[in-house]
Protein backbone atom coordinates (compact mmCIF):
# COMPACT_ATOMS: atom_id res chain seq x y z
CA UNK A 1 0.00 0.00 0.00
CA UNK A 2 1.54 3.06 -0.92
CA UNK A 3 0.76 6.42 1.02
CA UNK A 4 -1.44 9.15 0.95
CA UNK A 5 -1.30 11.87 -2.05
CA UNK A 6 -3.36 14.99 -2.94
CA UNK A 7 -5.91 14.92 -5.81
CA UNK A 8 -8.46 18.15 -7.21
CA UNK A 9 -12.01 17.00 -6.70
CA UNK A 10 -14.88 18.73 -8.28
CA UNK A 11 -17.82 20.67 -5.96
CA UNK A 12 -20.01 17.70 -6.62
CA UNK A 13 -17.20 14.65 -6.26
CA UNK A 14 -16.70 16.71 -2.78
CA UNK A 15 -20.06 17.25 -2.02
CA UNK A 16 -20.94 13.49 -2.07
CA UNK A 17 -17.75 12.04 -0.36
CA UNK A 18 -18.94 14.33 2.62
CA UNK A 19 -22.75 13.34 2.49
CA UNK A 20 -21.51 9.84 2.50
CA UNK A 21 -19.07 9.85 5.59
CA UNK A 22 -19.17 13.15 7.57
CA UNK A 23 -20.61 12.16 11.10
CA UNK A 24 -22.57 15.43 11.99
CA UNK A 25 -22.79 18.11 9.21
CA UNK A 26 -24.36 17.91 5.61
CA UNK A 27 -21.70 19.30 2.66
CA UNK A 28 -22.01 23.03 2.77
CA UNK A 29 -23.72 25.55 0.10
CA UNK A 30 -20.42 25.63 -1.69
CA UNK A 31 -16.48 26.27 -1.86
CA UNK A 32 -13.65 27.73 -3.44
CA UNK A 33 -11.87 24.67 -4.20
CA UNK A 34 -11.64 21.11 -2.54
CA UNK A 35 -8.95 18.82 -2.69
CA UNK A 36 -8.84 15.32 -1.80
CA UNK A 37 -6.61 12.49 -0.27
CA UNK A 38 -6.50 9.12 -1.86
CA UNK A 39 -4.42 5.86 -1.40
CA UNK A 40 -3.32 3.78 -4.32
CA UNK A 41 -6.58 5.14 -6.31
CA UNK A 42 -9.06 5.27 -3.49
CA UNK A 43 -10.28 8.25 -2.19
CA UNK A 44 -10.25 8.59 1.67
CA UNK A 45 -11.04 12.17 2.69
CA UNK A 46 -11.42 15.42 1.40
CA UNK A 47 -11.24 18.93 2.54
CA UNK A 48 -13.91 21.63 1.56
CA UNK A 49 -12.67 25.13 1.57
CA UNK A 50 -14.81 28.56 1.08
CA UNK A 51 -15.52 31.67 1.95
CA UNK A 52 -16.27 32.34 5.36
CA UNK A 53 -19.46 31.99 7.53
CA UNK A 54 -19.04 34.68 9.74
CA UNK A 55 -19.08 38.15 7.98
CA UNK A 56 -16.29 40.10 9.49
CA UNK A 57 -13.71 37.38 8.65
CA UNK A 58 -14.89 37.66 4.71
CA UNK A 59 -12.15 40.59 4.19
CA UNK A 60 -10.95 38.70 0.95
CA UNK A 61 -7.52 37.20 2.62
CA UNK A 62 -9.82 34.72 4.87
CA UNK A 63 -10.65 31.46 3.43
CA UNK A 64 -12.50 29.01 5.67
CA UNK A 65 -12.15 25.20 5.68
CA UNK A 66 -15.98 24.22 6.10
CA UNK A 67 -15.95 20.73 6.10
CA UNK A 68 -13.16 18.06 6.61
CA UNK A 69 -14.31 14.71 5.78
CA UNK A 70 -12.07 11.20 5.79
CA UNK A 71 -13.43 7.37 5.80
CA UNK A 72 -11.25 7.39 9.28
CA UNK A 73 -7.68 6.41 7.22
CA UNK A 74 -4.77 7.43 9.94
CA UNK A 75 -3.52 10.79 8.94
CA UNK A 76 -5.42 11.78 6.51
CA UNK A 77 -7.02 15.00 8.05
CA UNK A 78 -4.09 16.91 9.00
CA UNK A 79 -2.66 15.80 5.49
CA UNK A 80 -5.67 17.58 4.02
CA UNK A 81 -5.48 20.36 6.56
CA UNK A 82 -1.90 20.74 5.36
CA UNK A 83 -2.43 20.56 1.42
CA UNK A 84 -5.61 23.61 2.06
CA UNK A 85 -3.70 25.86 3.98
CA UNK A 86 -0.95 25.81 1.69
CA UNK A 87 -3.11 26.08 -1.60
CA UNK A 88 -4.92 28.87 0.24
CA UNK A 89 -1.53 30.82 0.67
CA UNK A 90 -0.64 30.39 -2.58
CA UNK A 91 -3.76 32.06 -4.01
CA UNK A 92 -2.90 34.96 -1.73
CA UNK A 93 -4.60 34.10 1.30
CA UNK A 94 -3.49 34.90 4.34
CA UNK A 95 -5.55 33.29 6.96
CA UNK A 96 -7.40 30.45 6.96
CA UNK A 97 -10.11 29.49 10.03
CA UNK A 98 -12.13 26.75 10.66
CA UNK A 99 -14.30 25.63 14.13
CA UNK A 100 -14.05 21.84 15.82
CA UNK A 101 -17.24 21.18 18.27
CA UNK A 102 -16.91 20.29 22.24
CA UNK A 103 -15.55 17.36 22.56
CA UNK A 104 -13.34 16.90 19.25
CA UNK A 105 -9.70 17.21 20.31
CA UNK A 106 -8.13 19.55 17.62
CA UNK A 107 -5.21 16.79 17.15
CA UNK A 108 -4.96 16.87 13.42
CA UNK A 109 -5.43 21.17 13.30
CA UNK A 110 -2.11 20.84 15.64
CA UNK A 111 -0.47 18.39 14.20
CA UNK A 112 -1.03 20.75 10.51
CA UNK A 113 0.19 23.55 13.01
CA UNK A 114 -2.71 25.85 13.56
CA UNK A 115 -3.66 27.16 16.69
CA UNK A 116 -6.72 27.89 19.10
CA UNK A 117 -8.09 31.81 18.50
CA UNK A 118 -10.91 31.85 20.93
CA UNK A 119 -13.75 29.90 22.54
CA UNK A 120 -17.20 30.08 21.39
CA UNK A 121 -20.51 29.72 23.09
CA UNK A 122 -23.34 27.95 21.80
CA UNK A 123 -25.34 29.79 19.57
CA UNK A 124 -28.52 29.58 19.35
CA UNK A 125 -29.07 28.40 16.04
CA UNK A 126 -30.50 29.53 12.81
CA UNK A 127 -33.52 29.81 12.94
CA UNK A 128 -35.75 33.13 12.93
CA UNK A 129 -39.17 33.91 12.71
CA UNK A 130 -38.97 35.95 9.39
CA UNK A 131 -36.75 32.76 7.69
CA UNK A 132 -37.25 29.29 9.29
CA UNK A 133 -34.54 26.85 9.40
CA UNK A 134 -34.05 23.61 10.15
CA UNK A 135 -32.28 22.18 13.58
CA UNK A 136 -29.59 20.16 11.87
CA UNK A 137 -28.34 18.82 15.57
CA UNK A 138 -25.23 20.73 15.43
CA UNK A 139 -26.94 24.31 16.80
CA UNK A 140 -26.42 24.56 20.62
CA UNK A 141 -23.09 23.86 20.61
CA UNK A 142 -19.61 25.44 21.98
CA UNK A 143 -17.38 25.59 19.75
CA UNK A 144 -13.72 26.58 19.06
CA UNK A 145 -12.12 28.69 16.35
CA UNK A 146 -8.95 27.96 15.11
CA UNK A 147 -6.53 29.45 12.53
CA UNK A 148 -4.01 29.03 10.35
CA UNK A 149 -1.69 32.06 8.86
CA UNK A 150 0.94 33.09 6.95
Amino acid sequence: MSGLYAVPLSWRDAAMFTGMWHRHHRPPAGHKFSIGAAVDGVLVGVVIVGRPVARHFDDGRTLEVARTTTDGHRNACSFLLGHATRAAFAMGYRRVVTYTQAGESGGSLRGAGWRVVAQRPPRRGWDTPSRPREDHGTDHMPRTLWEATT
